[in-house]
């Protein structure tokens, strides 16, 4: 069964059960936030909240659980798009690179028959398109270069000692300078674990700057901790927390539609929408159109090569 609601993920259902719309609680939510004399609270019909942020709380928690169910929902369909792709190369890769086989070589042999210039360049352009092969560079990364194998793999492939890397020898300030924030910054000096963490992540960067002789770096290590710890945030009421927390929510929900709706655009995505219910007989269908389409090529093929 599919969603229609707009930004909503299609989705299939194969117990036969509709899954209902994720209505947009993030927004809503807002709303009543920001409305305290709204459904509950106008005309004194009900007993108002026990605080004022309670209204603000359960706002929060609806729309959590929009935003939970929605998530579900385009997990759902991007697991079954990815599953759809996945049966759509294993069962219809193989007809389309056959395609691309026969269009090869009916371009080929329509330029050995006529020799023109053009159909020659259309053969060579055809002939690309069947299975590009990556360059040698590509596929070996740093142990081919133009000159065969590099000196690296040539020594792993012999069992022959690898050369190891040159030394890096840092300069005299930047052994002053490594030696000055070492003896500042040395976790050992840290008086609780939190001190003791931001020291040791520190005291990591510049061991990494020193061991490549980055003198550079290693004045910026300096300055950044003459400048000591970032301050930290001023601690927000309860009220600012929810407000926050509602805006992320709305912010996520509106990531997760723009991420749907590529999903729903993408080429196996839409293919999956025209029969949500039976994909494997829309494949089926395609199948057979492309066989419909090797045979045609193949026969025009044999009327090229005919002598």
């Amino acid at each position: 069964m599919t969603q229609d609601a707009p930004g909503e993920p299609t989705i299939r259902n194969d117990d036969e059960q509709d899954v209902p719309d994720v209505p947009d609680a993030t927004t809503d939510a807002t709303k009543d936030a920001e409305d305290p004399a709204g459904a509950d609270g106008g005309g004194g019909a009900g007993p108002g909240p026990d605080r004022p942020e309670a209204r603000l709380e359960r706002a929060v928690r609806a729309a959590e659980q929009a935003l939970i169910e929605f998530e579900i929902a385009l997990e759902t369909f991007r697991v079954e798009v990815e599953n759809f792709s996945r049966l759509h190369h294993q069962r219809l890769g193989p007809m389309y690179a056959r395609l691309d086989e026969l269009d090869a070589m009916i371009a080929e042999a329509r330029a050995s028959r006529s020799g023109d210039p053009e159909d020659l360049r259309k053969a060579r352009e055809a002939r690309a398109m069947v299975q590009p092969m990556p360059g040698i560079e590509e596929l070996f990364h740093d142990w081919l270069d133009s000159d065969g194998l590099s000196a690296e793999a040539a020594a792993m492939l012999t069992d022959q000692p690898v050369q190891p890397p040159k030394r890096v020898r840092p300069t005299d300030e930047a052994r002053k300078l490594y030696r000055d924030l070492a003896r500042k910054a040395h976790p050992d000096l840290a008086q609780d674990d939190t001190e003791r963490a931001r020291r040791e992540e520190f005291i990591t960067r510049v061991n990494a700057a020193y061991g490549r002789g980055d003198e550079a770096l290693l004045r910026q290590l300096a300055e950044e901790w003459a400048a000591g710890p970032a301050p930290k945030e001023p601690r927000l009421s309860e009220s600012e927390e929810l407000y926050a927390r509602l805006e992320w929510l709305a912010q996520r929900k509106e990531l997760l539609t723009l991420l749907a709706k590529e999903l729903e655009h993408s080429a196996i995505g839409a293919m999956l929408q025209m029969a949500p219910d039976d994909p494997d007989r829309l494949l089926e269908e395609i199948a057979e159109q492309l066989l419909a389409e090797v045979s045609g090529r193949e026969s025009e093929l044999a009327r090229l090569v005919r002598p």
